[in-house]
């Protein structure tokens, strides 16, 4: 059940239908999610998955859309950040999953995009993939590398612009958020014509650390605050690269209001792309034109609510979503029931 329908109202702004990034049209969302035990004995246990989103349904490499990444702290083992904040573009599925899975995502990615792409590394250049990651260690052996390439694959073609699933699902599966399950969770808002839809994989903070409600679940855990959240912003407002580096800037506001801030060791990183306009990798044209918002119009403050308030709810969500869940070591995670605080 969505923080909403718990009577938990974020922001101003309205929602879009589905309350989920593929609120913004052509974004599709797929999951593989792995639960199962490794071992005879029980103690070690798969309890982690790979999440892809993508930002339209053709081909992503020959048709790139505009993006940017901003670091809000960067305790993270990211792939692919560089050159899309050099660039601009983004050219691959953003891939989700957790820290020791990095490797084996990015070559499941890569080859998913070279059999897309024959041409990639052979008569052009190669691709730039793009994976994001937070530690699930608590509750995956992550040391026994359950998460493969063909998982990452597997996520790709899950892809749907359907009702996005969230709580305890691909990478999402054993991630923990303020001491209770996190993982994946989605928003969006409607802004004028525009849509901002947000995801996160959220695995952090304390439970003594949330801010705003009243919760009651059972015990959750109060080791650390260390740990670290994808956000992962879409719109299909046209904005430059740098436009949507400083409206990424504002999902920090909304991780901050949930009672985030921002450990030594957590990797609170956004990647945020526009489906506005699709730039085409083959092309002898000299000169491109696109078209951008203004800078100084009021919907670019619009716009900056937007990214906080999104990025908040879908936090709440991968909360209010997630099922308690039992990883390595028989460890156990409660899921959280929270009301409005009056």
């Amino acid at each position: 059940m969505k923080a909403r329908e718990k009577g938990i109202t974020v922001g101003k702004l309205s929602t879009g239908l589905k309350n989920c990034i593929t609120d913004v049209e052509g974004v599709l969302v797929g999951h593989v999610t792995l639960d199962y035990q490794l071992d005879e004995h029980g103690e070690e246990y798969a309890c982690t998955g790979v999440t892809a989103i993508l930002p339209h349904k053709g081909n992503l490499f020959r048709e790139k859309v505009t993006a940017a990444s901003y670091v809000i702290n960067g305790f993270g083992k990211t792939t692919g950040l560089v050159q899309l904040n050099e660039l601009g573009v983004l050219e691959s599925p953003i891939m989700l999953t957790n820290t020791f899975g990095v490797p084996a995502v990015t070559q499941g990615t890569l080859e998913y995009m070279l059999e897309e792409s024959p041409e990639i590394g052979e008569t052009t250049g190669t691709i730039n993939i793009v994976v994001g990651e937070c530690n699930d260690s608590y509750l995956n052996s992550i040391r026994l590398f359950p998460v493969k390439p063909e998982h990452a694959i597997e996520a790709i073609k899950n892809a749907s612009c359907d009702q996005v699933a969230e709580g305890a699902v691909g990478a999402g599966k054993g991630m923990i958020c303020f001491g209770y399950k996190g993982g994946i969770g989605s928003s969006s808002r409607i802004v004028e014509e525009y849509t901002v839809g947000c995801l996160v994989l959220s695995n952090f903070g304390k439970k003594e650390e949330l801010q705003r409600l009243r919760y009651s679940a059972g015990d959750g855990l109060s080791e650390t605050s260390d740990g670290s959240i994808i956000i992962v912003l879409a719109t299909d407002a046209p904005l430059s690269d740098r436009q949507l580096q400083r409206v990424a800037k504002r999902c920090g506001i909304g991780l901050g209001r949930t009672g985030s801030h921002f450990s030594h060791g957590s990797g609170d990183i956004v990647i945020a792309f526009s489906t506005a306009q699709k730039m085409a990798h083959f092309s002898d044209e000299m000169v491109e034109t696109r078209t951008q918002l203004r800078e100084d119009h009021l919907i670019m403050n619009q716009l900056f609510t937007a990214a906080a308030e999104a990025a908040e709810e879908a936090i709440l969500n991968s909360l209010s979503q997630a099922a308690t869940t039992t990883g390595r070591l028989g460890r156990e995670v409660n899921h959280l029931n929270f009301y409005k605080e009056e």
